[in-house]
């Protein structure tokens, strides 16, 4: 199949003139945000972006490439989803606060608030709760409003005050709240899942279910239609409390086996990061991998590799947690932009047929 590059409109001079105070935005809100992680103690690293895994999440989509070796062999590498896994490996080598600016790659993934590449901010702390990062994010959203002399965020009309106290539930109050469902119900003490209970439910409350619906795909059904569209509005959500089997790179909650120490950051509806307690059981963190490349297998027909050393180097992680930050997401809300492209200097060229 052949396809060719359609006209990129966004170096134009006058499209480049409606674009550039966002850009100025972006830039300045990035420079406030090195002076924060500066001020925190935390060393700015840099990862490579190939790597042997890309990542082991079962709806994760990676680009993949092959190197030369030097001899003319072929050996598969993969542009990175995430900077996490390098970033673990330099808490296992020693660094105890660290932050990342990383140009990081999605395929299948284009509209909005979704664009092949771009930025991720990830930071992690040693020896410290993840509630420590909740505060972080607190304080971070405040500082880029501040940053773009805005009292508010906003998106597509939605509105969000960053420095209004955030609102904080769990997932499960969530469900109960905006779908009427007990979703822990569904979760037995030693994190499995029961589809058939989570299935029954839905269709209780009204929800559409097919017959080849796991538990995965049931829980973000919900999830996406019911529960994200009431988050972030008026003030930052800060969703807590996933079940253990949505949260793969997270240790579970010593209050409650079921869930686990994961948390994700709304803002006018949409997500902004994804925070762990990290996982430093290494035979768990593989079983866990393997479990979501079966599920990759069974829905896409394909999987990825699963990166040795990172496990090697989970193993000798201390306790830490862990928060990805969707960089771009921040700025078009604190400068009110309504598309990611608007937001980027360079955007990725789209294909056609």
């Amino acid at each position: 199949m052949n396809f060719s590059a359609k006209a990129s409109p966004w170096w134009t001079p006058s499209v480049h003139a409606d674009r550039r105070p966002f850009l100025i935005g972006r830039n300045a809100i990035q420079a406030a945000l090195r002076g924060f992680f500066a001020r925190e103690d935390f060393i700015e690293v840099d990862t490579a972006a190939l790597q042997i895994s890309p990542g082991n999440e079962a709806h994760l989509h990676a680009f993949g490439t092959e190197a030369l070796t030097t001899d003319g062999q072929r050996a598969p590498f993969y542009l990175h989803t995430s900077p996490e896994f390098a970033c673990k490996k330099l808490l296992a080598a020693g660094e105890q606060r660290i932050s990342c600016f990383a140009h990081v790659y999605r395929n299948r993934e284009r509209g909005p608030l979704h664009h092949p590449e771009f930025t991720m901010l990830e930071w992690y702390r040693t020896g410290e709760s993840y509630e420590s990062l909740m505060m972080d994010c607190v304080r971070m959203l405040a500082l880029a409003a501040e940053t773009v002399k805005t009292p508010k965020l906003t998106y597509r009309g939605a509105e969000s005050d960053p420095f209004a106290g955030p609102e904080r539930i769990s997932v499960a109050e969530a469900f109960e709240r905006h779908a009427g469902i007990e979703l822990l119900a569904s979760v037995a003490a030693d994190g499995s899942t029961d589809r058939n209970h989570l299935a029954a439910e839905l269709r209780r409350v009204g929800m559409r279910v097919a017959d080849d619906d796991g538990w995965a795909d049931l829980f973000s059904r919900v999830l996406v239609e019911k529960v994200e569209p009431h988050l972030g509005f008026g003030r930052i959500t800060i969703l807590d409390e996933y079940p253990v089997s949505e949260a793969a790179l997270a240790r579970p909650s010593a209050r409650d086996p079921r869930v686990a120490e994961r948390f994700e950051l709304y803002a006018c509806g949409v997500e902004l990061a994804n925070g762990f307690g990290e996982l430093t059981n290494a035979a768990e963190q593989r079983r866990r991998f393997e479990i979501e490349m079966a599920e990759k297998a069974r829905v896409y027909g394909e999987t990825y590799p699963i990166d040795e050393d990172f496990l090697a180097a989970v193993a000798l992680m201390p306790e830490a947690s862990g928060i990805a930050l969707g960089f771009d997401r921040l700025v078009m809300l604190a400068t009110g932009a309504s598309r990611i492209d608007q937001v980027l200097w360079a955007p990725v060229a789209e294909y056609g047929r």
